[in-house]
């Protein structure tokens, strides 16, 4: 038994060393080519969409790092076996690093954006951790009597393994780090055209913007290394680094920005003051040619994004953001430039850390989500919500106010509307907004009596639209019907 506990800890701690050792060396040139990245990436590729909305659903920005902490703890049992079984074959050791090395290389070229050199991380993973084991289980020192000689030998053994996994991944982090560096460091222009004001509150802090996306590390891009890449159905082919979009004219707009996987009254929606260079120009500048139709935004990380090529051109602020409420953009929401599409769910129009715009046609081409059954067009429907009061609270009778935000980008809000226990619908103030292209704050001033009560919230657009009552999941096109909450006064 001691044997095997041996075994099994000498497979944990070499799969431990070549793990980090590929994360340092991938953390220099391409951190989503780490090994863990890489076979969650393919993971979640893999991935049925009923399960990935479930998973969104239920774990938020928590279903990252359990998808990683589930692929380390497989790769950690199948190391430790491993381990075991090369206690006794030898041969065994050689090749199980080497069905792990090219599983994980086999991921990372299997992503949407893989290439050969994506592979080296896994493969380099898989060389260290088999040397180290082998060195692990069949090194004996020559002047000690066995057992105690194998036993103090392997324990020193261990010590060093653990010592150069820490150091790795020390490196690793420093790499990380002086990335980080690079974006605080960034000096942004001021805007050719600023944000009209705005009223308190409208913003998400940016602390507290929701976060949904397929990248299991955040990608950390050198800003003086960025380019985008401009190509397709146009007469010429742009090439332009972050110093180039900032010499060119910016803009600044308050945009809400929402996630199709919303479900009603859901928290994957948020507004912000961007700024960013306009689209539109930028793809004059390459010339249009006929029959371009779709925009493909692919990221540093593989994503692609699918968004209309007419609404970069039909007067929305569609734009190249490299800022966020006043700082360049946080690492997690795109650094160092995103685009971003009013009127569109993010799946549609806003490619994180993008580095590439192909322009070409949606016959040639379905984008990521596209081609896992989700709606082409990703027009956000007209929606509404109440942040207060909280579901199942207690309240006092008298006069209680009802709030929330209600959106319908591109059309905005003309009215918002509160209904309680089913009774009529009472119109709420709504706040003033810079544009059609933010969510509105609303509020209700309701006389509330004891007892429980059911309180329910819908909208019109500027169209003239009123919010529909029936229930549609997010998929393929995003969710439908009235948010309400149930209450009690006393």
């Amino acid at each position: 038994m001691r044997g095997h506990l041996r075994g099994a800890a000498a497979g944990v701690l070499a799969a431990g060393l070549g793990i980090a050792v590929a994360e340092l060396f991938a953390a220099a040139a391409r951190p989503g080519a780490g090994p863990l990245v890489a076979v969650g990436g393919a993971v979640i590729d893999a991935t049925p969409t009923a399960v990935k909305e479930f998973a969104v659903r239920e774990l938020g920005t928590n279903d990252k790092p359990v998808l990683l902490g589930a692929v380390g703890l497989v790769l950690a049992g199948l190391a430790a076996l491993t381990g075991v079984l090369g206690l006794h074959r030898r041969a065994l050791v050689a090749a199980g690093a080497a069905v792990l090395g090219l599983a994980g290389a086999a991921a990372a070229l299997s992503r949407p954006a893989g290439t050969l050199p994506d592979a080296i991380p896994s493969l380099l993973a898989a060389t260290i951790a088999g040397a180290t084991l082998w060195w692990l289980l069949h090194s004996r020192p020559t002047t000690t009597p066995a057992p105690s000689g194998d036993r103090r030998a392997f324990l020193r053994g261990a010590a060093l393994v653990a010592g150069a996994a820490v150091l790795a991944e020390g490196g690793a982090l420093v790499v990380r780090r002086t990335i980080g560096r690079a974006r605080t460091d960034l000096r942004l222009p001021a805007p050719a055209s600023a944000a009209k004001p705005s009223s308190p509150g409208l913003a998400t802090p940016t602390g507290d913007f929701y976060r949904v996306d397929t990248a299991l590390t955040v990608p950390r891009i050198d800003p003086g290394t960025w380019s985008l890449r401009v190509h397709g159905l146009v007469d010429r082919e742009l090439r332009l680094s972050l110093d180039d979009l900032l010499r060119r004219p910016l803009i600044e707009r308050d945009i809400t920005l929402n996630c199709v996987s919303n479900e009603v009254g859901g928290p994957y929606i948020g507004t912000a003051r961007w700024l960013g260079v306009p689209l539109g120009p930028l793809l004059r500048e390459a010339g249009l040619r006929d029959g371009a139709d779709q925009i493909v935004a692919r990221s540093a990380e593989g994503m692609t994004i699918g968004t209309p090529v007419a609404t970069a051109l039909d007067g929305r602020d569609t734009m190249l953001a490299v800022a966020m409420n006043g700082s360049p953009l946080p690492p997690e929401h795109g650094f160092p430039v995103r685009m971003l599409t009013p009127g569109l769910y993010g799946y549609a129009g806003a490619c994180k850390w993008v580095s590439e715009l192909e322009l070409t046609t949606f016959a040639a081409f379905d984008a990521y989500w596209v081609k896992r059954g989700w709606a082409r067009a990703g027009t956000v429907r007209t929606a509404s919500r109440i942040d207060k009061p909280r579901p199942f609270a207690r309240l006092a009778a008298g006069p209680v106010t009802v709030a929330g935000v209600a959106w319908a980008q591109r059309r905005g809000i003309s009215k918002v509307e509160v209904s309680v226990d089913g009774g009529p619908w009472r119109r709420a103030e709504l706040l003033p907004v810079p544009s059609v292209d933010t969510w509105v704050q609303w509020r209700y001033s309701w006389p509330a009596t004891a007892g429980p009560h059911s309180l329910a919230v819908r909208a019109t657009d500027g169209d003239g639209a009123v919010q529909t009552e029936d229930r549609a999941t997010p998929f393929p096109s995003g969710a439908t019907g009235w948010h309400t909450i149930t209450v009690t006064v006393s």
